[in-house]
């Protein structure tokens, strides 16, 4: 029997007022509840801050496979028990009962075992009422197997079951329109859940065809791309090839012509850094045009902190290296990172503050690297004099490695009007 509850209304929540007088007239009511009703006035205040909670939870059970094919079986045994227990006759037959409510319980096999299902729904269909657990069970047999011999025998035995009437004797005496008749609804009881089944089963597959089909063209799309951006590089890499590399070959030609005919020591010695420098920027760049044609990344060609010496010897900036604390072992990455941040720092530095000292840190702090660059005011008078151009993407590409690298990346001005750059490059790989 199903029983249906009432609902009522509830009583309302006791409040008491309190008021207390204020000036201009106004009132001040404070409502007190008691604490009864809290976890009421609790409970209606989630509801009413997410009003589609129950619909969150079944999406999620509906999400989980194990927990949808359990509520599935549940749903399943619970049509099957009420298909029997609303068709059965007062006097029933004990054995008709029994194999009626074994057919109904056979429903939880028909997922792992569905063809067993089936055998065990026929005799409870035949001789009893369980009508309904055999079609279930021979449409789900359908749409794990598709057309094979036992859908063909599954599907067969339910029409029999269907045409045949319970007892035999009956059968026998029934009229030749009966058995037409019966032969028809039995061909719908058996066909209706092949039918469905097959459908379940085709629209699975149309289902991962199309999403082969969306991940064939993704990967298409990201074919696309890696041809544009092998273009992108190839196009880049002849444009510096064909300026950049002229135009620094150029200075380091006249660098070594001003170093032969310089009379001064002074004059020669910086003559002879820029020819210095000139031939590594060419270096750098031909690794750089090498990186952008092919596409792949050189982890042997880039300085690293060993050369971090010979960088702060040539640096136009007053350097002082404050702290040095390295460990054993520096991933490759790492090291090319750190040397990168402090190069391009110490290149801003000349740019936008002239005449600034900069300070240098790096230390390990647990398992990552820390890299600190500092620096005070600029020199005003330098200031004055012009800044050097700048493009805008230095600070991005150091942020860019620190990212790509899975650290962090922190740059702002501090207290005194200088600037800080500080980032944290992890070790673990």
């Amino acid at each position: 029997m199903r029983s249906a509850a009432t609902g009522g209304s509830q009583p309302p929540l006791p409040i008491h007022e309190d008021t207390q007088a204020k000036p201009r007239g106004s009132t001040v009511v404070t409502h007190t509840l008691t604490a009864g009703h809290a976890g009421e006035v609790a409970h209606q205040a989630a509801r009413a801050r997410n009003p589609y909670a129950s619909l969150d939870r079944f999406k999620q059970i509906h999400r989980h496979p194990v927990a949808r094919g359990l509520a599935l079986d549940a749903l399943a045994v619970i049509v099957a028990v009420l298909d029997v227990w609303l068709v059965i006759p007062e006097k029933a037959q004990p054995y008709s009962i029994v194999l009626s409510g074994v057919a109904c319980t056979a429903m939880v096999l028909r997922r792992r075992f569905p063809f067993l299902a089936v055998l065990i729904t026929v005799p409870g269909f035949l001789a009893g009422w369980a009508q309904l657990a055999a079609m279930i069970a021979l449409g789900t047999l359908a749409a794990r197997k598709l057309w094979t011999w036992q859908t063909m025998v599954a599907g067969s035995l339910v029409w029999l079951s269907r045409y045949v009437t319970w007892p035999l004797s009956d059968f026998v005496e029934l009229s030749w329109r009966k058995h037409v008749l019966n032969g028809m609804y039995g061909v719908l009881v058996a066909g209706m859940p092949i039918a469905i089944g097959l459908l379940l089963a085709l629209r699975k597959q149309l289902s991962a065809r199309l999403t082969e089909l969306a991940e064939s063209r993704e990967r298409e799309q990201r074919l696309h791309e890696q041809t544009i951006r092998a273009a992108e590089r190839a196009s880049l890499a002849r444009e510096m090839h064909d300026v950049v590399s002229h135009q620094v070959t150029l200075i380091a030609m006249q660098a070594g012509a001003l170093a032969v005919s310089a009379h001064d020591e002074e004059s020669r010695q910086g003559a002879n850094t820029i020819r210095q420098l000139s031939k590594r920027t060419l270096d750098e760049l031909r690794d750089l045009v090498g990186v952008l044609r092919s596409g792949t990344f050189d982890d042997g060609v880039h300085p690293g902190l060993e050369e971090l010496p010979q960088l702060l010897r040539n640096s136009e900036v007053p350097v002082e290296l404050a702290e040095q604390v390295l460990p054993d072992s520096v991933p490759p990455a790492v090291s090319r990172a750190a040397y990168r941040t402090v190069q391009e720092s110490l290149t801003n530095i000349h740019k936008h503050s002239p005449g600034a000292k900069a300070v240098i840190r790096l230390f390990p702090c647990g398992s990552a690297l820390i890299v600190e660059v500092v620096n005070d005011q600029a020199d005003p008078e330098m200031t004055h004099s012009g800044r050097l151009p700048s493009g805008g993407h230095g600070l991005l590409g150091v942020r860019e490695r620190a990212v790509l690298l899975g650290g962090t990346f922190h740059a702002g001005h501090t207290p005194d009007g200088g600037f800080r750059v500080c980032v944290t490059y992890p070790m673990e790989s």
